[in-house]
């Protein structure tokens, strides 16, 4: 009975739905364990494209049981929302939990990060404005609601009164913006609460019966190590743990539940919003302009463009070390196609001195200068690759160096959207 975590080891963005969806045809469980509709993942199948911001990607598939663990902060016209939508699509969700632990998003939660990150100006963090931070604010503050008090009218109208009171007096006498009105708000989120009971449970006490039962796990967060709350590039970070140790913490079960790794790292890098980037490319007509139109590099949930850069393998080490990977999942390799030249960057150096670590001070790790190795493009069509050996020599040099750089063997490689544009080295469930 494998379990299995999926974690992204850049800065978000990677793929990490393709895997996930991957791997979810082998195992019995899916559980999303932390991140809230903040990020998203595209997972295509059979030509139709799916656009998921809190299911697990597992749902896409008939028999498998989801799970929304305790970890994750949820917005309940969201997810309903996404419910709908998949539905529509002729989706199953029959199988889906949703843990009863959970921190819900208020409207109240997406007013105040729109409003602190105008007020922020130019050191803005680059939120999506969804109401995150702010939701996971109340959650360490011990004065967040969750789905159990929101699925409970008595509890959530006594506690909806105090949080509403307290948030209306800092965004009126604060910020200057308009309140939220109570009745309003309370009868929009019964009504929500009534959609939402039929799926909720203790998701913890479930998942010990699947473990019982030798089931095979697969655990999915959202975002990337980079944009951890403790490890990432802070403050310009998420504001919960994806890393690999968060799925134990986040989904109600021990960390022995957990028996391998696969960190998620695109062939290139990018990063969505404010904060360092080492490798980035500032072109216009030059090989970051090319990563971004052909990858469609724009956020799955705002649109925004994407940042993009060549491959930091000094950061991919680093959320080796973080998360224990076992095995690298290489996603979008095809976007590379056609390009003569691919650089990596292999390590830093500060003040002329070569270093081994990501710096924590954002001041020192501006001034680091990326030390890179080129290599020659393939200049081929990969996608219709099924075969390891069968990819060209030069894509086979690329990807073996990160591995020997990272210190993680090669598990999958992806040349395209479709699930069945993959390569796969190791079989994990």
């Amino acid at each position: 009975m494998p379990s299995v975590v999926v974690i992204g080891s850049q800065w978000g963005d990677e793929g990490k739905g393709k895997i996930v969806d991957y791997l979810a045809q082998k195992a019995d469980v899916v559980v999303r364990y932390s991140g809230g509709s903040n990020a998203g993942h595209t997972v295509v199948v059979d030509d139709v494209s799916y656009k998921l911001r809190l299911l697990p990607s597992g749902i896409l598939y008939t028999g498998k049981t989801c799970f929304l663990g305790n970890g994750v902060v949820i917005n309940p016209g969201v997810v309903l929302q996404e419910i709908r939508e998949i539905k529509e699509k002729g989706v199953d969700i029959s199988r889906l939990l949703i843990s009863d632990r959970p921190h819900v998003v208020l409207p109240y939660h997406t007013r105040l990060d729109e409003l602190q990150e105008a007020a922020l100006g130019q050191k803005k963090i680059g939120t999506t404005k969804g109401g995150i931070g702010p939701c996971y604010m109340d959650k360490v503050a011990r004065t967040g609601i969750r789905m159990c008090d929101l699925i409970d009218k008595e509890t959530f109208a006594e506690k909806l009164k105090i949080q509403l009171d307290a948030k209306n007096a800092i965004i009126t006498k604060i910020y200057g913006a308009e309140p939220f009105d109570y009745e309003q708000m309370l009868k929009q989120f019964l009504g929500y609460a009534d959609e939402l009971r039929l799926y909720v449970t203790d998701t913890g006490a479930a998942l010990e019966e699947v473990f019982e039962k030798g089931q095979n796990v697969l655990f999915e967060g959202a975002q990337a190590t980079f944009l951890d709350i403790d490890h990432g590039t802070y403050p310009y970070v998420t504001s919960s743990n994806p890393t690999a140790a968060n799925a134990a913490t986040g989904s109600g079960v021990g960390p022995r539940a957990i028996d391998h790794v696969v960190g998620v790292v695109k062939a290139y890098t990018t990063r969505v919003g404010e904060g360092p980037f080492v490798t980035e490319l500032h072109d216009t007509d030059g090989p970051g302009n090319e990563m971004r139109e052909t990858g469609h590099e724009y956020g799955t949930v705002t649109g925004r463009p994407r940042r993009c850069g060549w491959l930091d393998a000094v950061i991919v080490r680093t959320a080796a070390r973080l998360n224990s990977i076992d095995y690298l999942a290489i996603t979008r390799l095809d976007i590379l196609d056609k390009m003569p030249k691919i650089k990596m960057c292999v390590g830093y150096k500060y003040r002329g001195e070569a270093i081994r670590h990501i710096p924590a001070s954002l001041k020192v790790l501006a001034q680091v200068e990326p030390i890179y190795e080129e290599f020659d493009g393939w200049l081929t069509d990969i996608s219709g690759i099924r075969k390891y050996e069968e990819l060209p020599l030069n894509a086979r040099k690329y990807l073996e160096r990160l591995s020997e750089v990272a210190g993680v063997e090669l598990g999958i490689v992806s040349v395209g959207a479709g699930r069945k544009q993959t390569i796969v080295l190791k079989e994990l469930l």
